[in-house]
């Protein structure tokens, strides 16, 4: 028998790994004997940037779980890989190793500095694919995607396009975010926002006194709002006041509207509608003038008289000593408040005038709240509906251009902006399967079945999945969408590399084996929506994959060379059957139900569970003990058999969750009727 004593993980999973790619069977069309029915999940294309982390770690065990078991069903099973050029980010990435240099991408030129991005995304672009390959992800890599190929940069042409046909795209200047260092615009959900104790500015209007945290904005005022319903400022409604400013004596309009939060500050609000998107609206209804005294370089413009060329905090400091000097800045206190930061790079965004390109959202919204209130895409859990729906009522229309240079240009001519890296994103279920050329993917897999992510892109993924399946397919693009817990620190703190409580599931892959990885991972998720990581978790699934490794070696060594034709249930054999070998079997048949039932409500922690329970205690300490005394008796046969069969039945149910060790037994089974692979065995029912 060879059969090693001790299981090895870094001598196995490689080699079953190779084994694997050689059968083929990764891909639906060489999968043996097939129904017709498909089952489709698109991998939440990970940025070229990225490396695998805990989130994403958990997130791909719960893909592989369903696809494999699904694969074992004999369903035409695809999982669909791919990468995503991450505009903003990967941008960000190469910058910084050109300013180790001294360099900047102004200074190589448009041309030059995206040939720069792909010598770098050639060479560390996949990255985080090959980490998916050491968890045992059963992806077809043969059909791998990018974002920025060939026939994806043609879907979002022909996205853009038809948007724009519609007249659903249009051009307008509104104020949007800034990043003043990235020098591009940001949609509302690509914000960071950070807690900050900053100063609250009670400042003289004249007759009014307005608050604000940010003075420097004063100089870009066109109004004073109140609240209507505020007896307190009634009477200036609709009259234009007298105000001495840090620039001289100005008139300002007082205009009311409900919208107005009376009980903060002073109930009275500076209007800046260049620099603040609330503003923005107020100005647009009551059709005030737009002062820009910001510009996209982070610094003060010329409409800014004297304070011209200052950085923001510059001019914040010294507007603030000038209101001191003429007596117009009544107090200050702390006041701690949320400040948006770029996503991407951490810069304190500045919220300015600029042109840019918009896609109208009314009619795309109502589609995605109909399909999910319909039914027809379901969130598990359900709760998380909630922040869909809430977004989706009270949206605006998106900003789709960027100022980069690495993304997908907009397709007019003259135009020079790139699109919003989530437009592409938006078609991923059905670009990524060969749209818009009508290709036999697209109609196999399409719709896909489920998509797991994480709560936070809701908003900036799904929902724009949601709508844009529905525009383009004519159908919603997946059935069911499971948002999976976040990976905290054992003390409940965010994971972070920069903040050093990341934990790098490549290293715990190295330490304990890509399956009791998974496992551990799997034993945890328990359906709250966040999970304090303890890696003895993981430590566990170390020593159950040794348990089954010892038991399996067990079994093999109580079985003759010759091979056994084991029938699908073994409660057929013949009367013969002693107490035990009924007990075993019965408690087996339940765990069959018990694992299909929690799997299919999505319960991944509680069949991990249920699958430690049964092997570790039924079968090991209670079976294998009894079997030894069975096996030196008449009913060694029988005895053979059953532990063969309790061994096989097992190795099929863990096989989603531990699929490296469970092949690498089920290969040495002495089994007349198994299949070249145990990842195309017939899932136990």
């Amino acid at each position: 028998m060879d059969f090693l004593k001790v299981y090895e993980p870094k001598k196995t999973e490689n080699k079953i790994y190779q084994f694997w790619l050689r059968a083929g069977f990764f891909n639906p069309d060489k999968l043996p004997g097939r129904i017709k029915k498909s089952y489709t999940i698109v991998i939440p294309p990970p940025n070229i940037t990225g490396e695998l982390h805990m989130g994403h770690a958990l997130q791909h065990v719960i893909h592989d779980i369903l696809i494999r078991k699904k694969r074992m069903e004999g369903l035409k099973t695809l999982w669909l890989p791919g990468t995503d050029h991450a505009g903003i980010a990967t941008q960000n990435v190469v910058e910084k190793e050109l300013k180790k240099d001294g360099k900047t991408r102004f200074d190589l030129g448009r041309e030059k500095f995206v040939k720069r991005i792909w010598q770098w995304k050639n060479k560390y672009g996949d990255i985080i694919l090959d980490q998916l390959k050491k968890m045992g992800a059963s992806c077809d890599w043969s059909r791998t995607r990018f974002t920025l190929d060939k026939d994806y940069l043609k879907a979002v042409e022909t996205a853009f396009l038809y948007y724009h046909k519609k007249g659903w795209i249009y051009q307008g200047e509104r104020t949007i975010n800034w990043c003043s260092r990235c020098a591009t615009s940001l949609s509302d959900l690509e914000i960071v926002y950070e807690e900050e104790i900053g100063t609250l500015y009670y400042i003289k209007y004249g007759p009014i006194t307005i608050a604000t945290v940010r003075p420097e904005t004063k100089l870009g005022d066109t109004a004073v709002a109140v609240n209507p319903k505020d007896k307190r400022y009634k009477k200036f409604i609709g009259k234009t006041i007298d105000v001495e400013t840090v620039l001289g004596s100005a008139k300002m309009k007082v205009i009311g509207d409900e919208s107005v939060d009376m009980k903060f500050g002073t109930g009275a609000m500076k209007v800046t509608p260049a620099h603040d998107l609330y503003d923005f609206e107020l100005g647009e209804k009551h059709k005030l003038e737009k002062k820009q005294v910001i510009g996209p370089d982070g610094k003060m413009t010329k409409l800014a008289g004297k304070y011209q060329g200052l950085t923001v905090k510059e001019a914040r400091e010294r507007v603030v000593e000038d209101m001191k000097k003429i007596g117009i800045l009544e107090k200050m206190e702390p006041y701690t408040h949320n400040v948006a930061h770029c996503y991407r790079c951490g810069t304190v965004l500045e919220p300015i005038l600029s042109k840019q390109w918009f896609l109208k959202m009314n009619v795309l919204a109502k589609e995605a709240i109909k399909a999910v209130k319909s039914g027809k895409v379901k969130f598990i859990p359900k709760n998380f509906e909630k922040i869909y729906f809430d977004w989706l009522k009270n949206i605006k229309d998106w900003c789709i251009s960027r100022q980069l240079w690495w993304g997908h240009k907009i397709p007019l001519e003259g135009e020079k902006d790139v699109l919003d890296t989530w437009f592409s994103a938006a078609l991923w279920p059905f670009a990524a399967l060969g749209w818009p050329k009508k290709t036999r993917d697209l109609k196999t897999f399409y719709p896909t079945d489920v998509l797991i992510t994480d709560r936070g892109i809701i908003n900036l993924w799904v929902t724009r999945m949601i709508f844009s399946g529905i525009e383009f397919m004519k159908k919603e693009p997946f059935q069911k969408v499971i948002i999976h817990a976040t990976v905290l620190t054992r003390e409940g703190k965010r994971m972070s590399k920069s903040l050093g409580t990341g934990i790098d599931p490549m290293n715990l892959i190295e330490k304990y084996g890509a399956d009791a990885t998974r496992f551990g991972i799997a034993y945890q998720i328990m359906g709250g929506q966040d999970i304090k990581f303890v890696e003895d978790n993981i430590v566990m699934g170390r020593k159950f994959c040794n348990k089954i490794w010892n038991a399996s070696r067990f079994v093999l060594l109580q079985i003759p060379n010759t091979r056994f034709q084991i029938p699908d249930k073994l409660r057929i054999l013949n009367s013969e059957l002693t107490v035990a070998d009924k007990k075993i079997l019965r408690e087996l048949d339940k765990v069959i139900k018990s694992v299909n039932k929690s799997l299919e409500s999505f319960q991944f922690g509680k069949t991990a569970h249920i699958l430690y329970d049964f092997f570790w205690h039924d079968f090991c300490d209670i079976y294998v003990e009894k079997a030894k005394e069975q096996i030196s008796k008449k009913e060694k046969e029988n005895t053979q058999k059953i532990l063969l069969y309790v061994i096989l039945t097992s190795l099929k149910l863990l096989h989603p969750f531990i699929p490296f060790i469970t092949e690498e037994i089920y290969q040495q089974l002495p089994i007349k009727n198994k299949k070249r692979c145990l990842m195309v065995e017939k899932w136990p029912r």
